[in-house]
């Protein structure tokens, strides 16, 4: 993304949104001084240029049934790491995957909803994907940061 689409307009957006996806373009129109329609057209030139991706509700995992959250590191045999990305972006209980240097090739933020039932995932369905060499697990016993904004770190 060039840097002249991120005005101080820009950056307002983005602000605005990462706090509330769903606010009318006449609300953001008023935090940014402008009317709706010249307002959704800069909403329209992020979205084209690819910096808002889409929109999404935030929902609480516990909520959902959802208690365990794990970080796995998975070291993975080099010739099958195509096989295992493709299983990893099919597999539901993967919340998230980094390619990652250092120890391991990857790391895995999984989501079950009990010890059981993560164990079991660990054993009957990590292991077994193609190339997976040796994992190491840590279990999240609470999250101190989760989607922290973006727009805090632009100029």
């Amino acid at each position: 993304m060039k840097k002249q689409v991120l005005d101080k307009n820009s950056v307002k957006i983005i602000n605005a949104l990462e706090k509330d996806g769903r606010m009318s373009f006449s609300n953001l129109g008023e935090v940014l001084g402008i009317s709706k329609t010249p307002c959704w057209n800069k909403v329209q030139q992020l979205q084209s240029a690819g910096v808002i991706e889409g929109y999404s509700a935030q929902l609480n995992t516990k909520a959902l049934g959802l208690s365990i959250r794990a970080l796995v590191h998975v070291v993975v045999d080099f010739e099958h790491y195509q096989a295992f990305e493709k299983a990893i972006i099919e597999h539901a209980s993967v919340r998230s995957c980094h390619a990652v240097t250092g120890d391991s090739d990857y790391v895995l933020e999984i989501l079950a909803c009990d010890i059981e039932a993560f164990d079991e995932l660990l054993r009957a369905q990590l292991s077994r994907l193609p190339g997976v060499q040796r994992f190491n697990t840590s279990i999240s016993t609470r999250m101190v940061k989760n989607n922290g904004p973006y727009s805090d770190m632009l100029p």
